[in-house]
Order: C-alpha cells, then sequence, then structure tokens
C-alpha cells in the first residue's frame, strides 16, 4: 500500500525543505536573505548613529608655554632661562558634548599641561574652553565651553556590551575633522596603562580604526549611544584599540564637575570582570554572579599587606557587594583613605574576610 506522506527535513544549513508525497522536488520554506539589503541596513544604521552623534563631537587644540632662544644668546644660556616664552599648539585630539551646557569629555592626556584650549564644533564655530578637571589615572578630562544651540550625545551603558557588535568611533586623526570608522568590540575587561603609570582597567578593545587626534572621541553602539571614550592604540599592530568603558566615564566626568579632581583610595589592585560559578554564588548566598579577578597584585600596596593574592575574586568591600569593577571604583573613595575596611574574597571555594586599609592613590 502506497502512502501519501508530509516530511519536514533540515540539511546542513540549518533551513527547513517540505516534500510533499512521492516525487515532488524539495523547496525552500523561505527565500534566502539578499546580501545587498543586509549590506544597505547596516549602511543606514551607521548613517543614523553618525548623524545623531556628528554636532556632538569636537576638535580639540592645545597650546602650551615654550621658551625660544633669543637671537644673539647661546643655547647653554637659554637653557638657563635666557629667552622669550611663546604660546604654541602643542597638539590636537578629540572630545564630545555630553551636556546641553557646554561639559565636554575627552582624555585627560590630550589637555594636560595646557595653558590653553579651544573646541573647534561641528559647525565651525570655535570657542575658547576651560579645563574643569582632569583624571589622569583614568586618563579622562572634562572642559567646558560656553556656547548656544549645544547638542549632547547620549550615553549608554557598559554592561549591555557584547563582543562581536559592531561599534563606530567619530573622532579628528591629525586634524580631519569627523572621522567616521567601524568595526567590532573585540573583548572585554582588558587593562590598559595609563601615562600615570596607573592600570586602567575594564577597557573596551575595538579593532574600529583610530589614529593619532582621534583620542577622547565617542565610541558608539549601532543606536548611536556612547560606550567608550576612545583612549589608545597599539602603533606597531593593526586593528588594535581601546576605549575607556562609559560606566567608568560617567562616573569619573560626574566627580571631575563636582570637586575637579578626584582623591581615590588606593588599594594596589589590577584585576576584571569575571563571573562566578552558580555553586559559589549560592553557597555563599551572594547577591550578585560576578566579581573581580585579580591579576596582580603591587609590591608595597595596602592590598599585598592584607595578604591578597593574584587569582582571588574579589566579592565585596566593607561590606558592600561587588560586581565588577565599576562598583569598587564607586567604593574607593576619598572617605575610604585611611579607613580600616574588610575586603571579602572567594580563595577557590572558601570565602575569607581580609583587613584593609585603602592609601590615596598618588597622582602622577
Amino acid at each position: 500500500m502506497r502512502h501519501n506522506l508530509s516530511l519536514v527535513l533540515k540539511g546542513a544549513t540549518g533551513r527547513a525543505w517540505a516534500s510533499e508525497g512521492t516525487g515532488s522536488e524539495a523547496q525552500p520554506s523561505s527565500p534566502r536573505p539578499d546580501d545587498g539589503a543586509l549590506l544597505d541596513e547596516y549602511s543606514r544604521t551607521v548613517i543614523r548613529a553618525v548623524e545623531m552623534v556628528s554636532p556632538s563631537v569636537v576638535n580639540i587644540d592645545v597650546y602650551k608655554k615654550v621658551r625660544v632662544r633669543r637671537r644673539g644668546t647661546d643655547q647653554t644660556q637659554a637653557r638657563g632661562g635666557a629667552g622669550d616664552e611663546r604660546e604654541v599648539r602643542a597638539g590636537t585630539g578629540s572630545g564630545f558634548i555630553f551636556t546641553p551646557d557646554g561639559f565636554i569629555l575627552t582624555n585627560s592626556h590630550v589637555v594636560s599641561g595646557a595653558v590653553r584650549v579651544d573646541a573647534t564644533l561641528f559647525d565651525g564655530r570655535r570657542c575658547a574652553a576651560q579645563v574643569v578637571g582632569d583624571d589622569p589615572n583614568t586618563d579622562l578630562a572634562v572642559i567646558r565651553v560656553n556656547a548656544p544651540g549645544l547638542q549632547a550625545a547620549r550615553l549608554g551603558e557598559s554592561r549591555s556590551v557584547r563582543p562581536g557588535q559592531v561599534v563606530i568611533a567619530i573622532g579628528n586623526p591629525y586634524g580631519f575633522q569627523c572621522t567616521v570608522t567601524t568595526g567590532v568590540v573585540s573583548a572585554l575587561g582588558r587593562s590598559l596603562r595609563a601615562g600615570s603609570g596607573r592600570l586602567i582597567d575594564n577597557v573596551i578593545q575595538t579593532d574600529a580604526a583610530l589614529n593619532p587626534g582621534n583620542s577622547g572621541g565617542p565610541l558608539l553602539d549601532s543606536a548611536g549611544e556612547v560606550i567608550g571614550v576612545n583612549t589608545a592604540v597599539i602603533l606597531p599592530a593593526q586593528g588594535i584599540c581601546f576605549a575607556i568603558a562609559i560606566d567608568t566615564v560617567k562616573f569619573v566626568a560626574g566627580r571631575l564637575i563636582k570637586d575637579g579632581t578626584i582623591r581615590n583610595a588606593f588599594i594596589g589592585v589590577a584585576g576584571q570582570n569575571v563571573p562566578l560559578h552558580r555553586r559559589l554564588v549560592r553557597y555563599h548566598r551572594l547577591p550578585h554572579d560576578s566579581g573581580i579577578l585579580v591579576a596582580a597584585v603591587e609590591a608595597g600596596s595596602p592590598a599585598q599587606r592584607a595578604g591578597l593574592l593574584e587569582g582571588d575574586l574579589i566579592v565585596a568591600f566593607d561590606g558592600r557587594p561587588v560586581a565588577g569593577i565599576d562598583d569598587l571604583h564607586r567604593i574607593l573613595t576619598d572617605a575610604q583613605v585611611g579607613a580600616r575596611a574588610t575586603l571579602s574574597v572567594l580563595r577557590g571555594a572558601v570565602k575569607l574576610d581580609l583587613a584593609i586599609v585603602p592609601e590615596e592613590a598618588p597622582r602622577p
């Protein structure tokens, strides 16, 4: 007896194919995606994000004073103080407006040591900028301009960032204003040594092309929200660039606007955010399923004196849960300097409470 069968088969590509009865030819259940349409949609997404944020991006010119040798004096005299001081342009960088009243985010290394800072807006207006404050330990700075009609960029969240997602960088490399490059998030949780010598933790690695002059510009997601501040490239390499995560940026910027500087507590740890095993979370009744993996402990630091070891997992500080590096940075404020506290860590499967006394972070 012959039966009329209805079958659904799946090939190696994962597409469904339907066969009705015997002898009928298999047909695809849906048309193959049009590569051209996908690329067009990608282009439209990038264009929308760029059009949203470009009016907020500024070009920063930094001026410093140098001593110029007078005519008729030799080089030795010039080094000893003979000569005139002149104001010269010492460098350029990028930044972006993040409040409607003119606060601009950029890198500390862009404006450090400047006697004058000028910002050129998207519409060509050139404004004198005031340095509100800078933090070399995170390579972040806030400057401000007084101008009408400013458009602020929208800030995103670090926790939403994932490796592989599309990102867009806007900046002014070599003075070419509002240059756009695209790429993906290559990795999260990187550490990068700042010019102060301190490690900046939880840095975003991207392959969106950056060049000198991009420093301080925004790194965007596909929705046009700023998820990082571009800060560094590895010049001998290609496609290895870094941005400071936006959650760190928001915390530092708030303190700079309020106080002009950051007096941080310091324990001497380099680490990265990692997930915790669910069994450890349940067994120790931890409120978060992530913590900080200790990658290095500085010699002579409070952490070393407290007995912290590489490989420990920090889960709390002074009774306050720590889900990641940003949480620890928020806790280690000037109020913690010299105050005895408890550092809770997981060492293997064991939870330990270490007594620690943070110190003031040294200014570079």
